[in-house]
């Protein structure tokens, strides 16, 4: 079936359904039991790409050295998804038809959660140069910013396809850095390096991001939980001044990743 008939459809049902508060699960993990209830974003994305052919930094991205939308490096090329004149960010998309109806639905729905608070709109591809493409690769994954071309972002099925999950790789596609990487987050979380296994020390290096006037967001859909990367689940990230204190989630955007996109894209 077509994209754009299939995305029709399916935007059908969704109307009236999507007008909630972004953010919340809206029942998309029903929809893949393989996400357990006690696991945060980041370990489902983990497990996922575990074994992953893929040069991945951080678990999840595909990292390109020569630029990032929070930095640009690249002056002949802009990082950042173009704004229409109709003011809204239109994000070309296409969809594998390698995904089940249910699939389908919980993709478009976690797109639609971008609309109530941002001017973001992934919309269907028609003729675009530059554009997502959804596939169903192994494990989860996305290029970070607009790159160029067909841009694949991975949702694997049985595992990738959850609401805050599928957010959060439409944020490394919109530009955004994984929330433990950001350059002042030394204040805010301790990270204990000699829990973390060897091979994945590299993913805890902090980037040089601008952080857009944001404070540190332990609840943001791109912060991974305690134990990411750790030997034998130890803990890797502990929040401070308060150890205790809840850190990652598996639901989807938070309140101030909300801001941040509106911050980045003049909203």
């Amino acid at each position: 079936m077509d994209l754009a008939v299939r995305v029709s459809f399916l935007l059908l049902v969704l109307l009236g359904y999507c007008e909630g508060q972004p953010g919340e699960d809206r029942g998309a993990d029903d929809v893949n039991s393989v996400v357990k209830p006690a696991e945060d974003i980041g370990a489902t994305i983990l497990r996922m790409n575990n074994g992953s052919t893929e040069m991945l930094v951080e678990g999840d991205l595909l990292f390109p050295k020569t630029r990032n939308a929070m930095k640009c490096r690249n002056k002949q090329y802009s990082c950042l998804w173009p704004k229409s004149r109709n003011g809204y960010v239109e994000i070309p998309f296409t969809l594998s038809e390698k995904y089940d109806t249910a699939e389908t639905y919980t993709i478009l729905n976690a797109m639609k959660g971008f609309e109530p608070q941002t001017c973001i709109r992934f919309i269907p591809r028609r003729n675009e140069r530059v554009y997502l493409s959804i596939e169903p690769k192994y494990g989860c994954f996305s290029l970070l910013g607009r790159i160029g071309d067909k841009q694949v972002l991975s949702l694997q099925k049985f595992g990738c396809i959850a609401n805050g999950v599928v957010q959060h790789e439409l944020l490394h596609a919109l530009g955004f850095f994984h929330e433990h990487t950001r350059s002042d987050r030394d204040q805010y979380v301790r990270i204990n390096w000699d829990n973390i296994k060897s091979d994945y020390l590299q993913n805890f290096k902090k980037m040089d991001t601008n952080n857009l006037g944001t404070p540190y967001d332990y609840s943001s859909v791109m912060q991974y939980g305690r134990t990411a990367f750790g030997i034998s689940r130890k803990e890797t990230i502990t929040p401070i001044p308060d150890p205790s204190a809840p850190i990652g989630q598996r639901t989807g955007l938070s309140a101030i990743d909300i801001i941040r996109i509106n911050r980045l894209y003049n909203c």
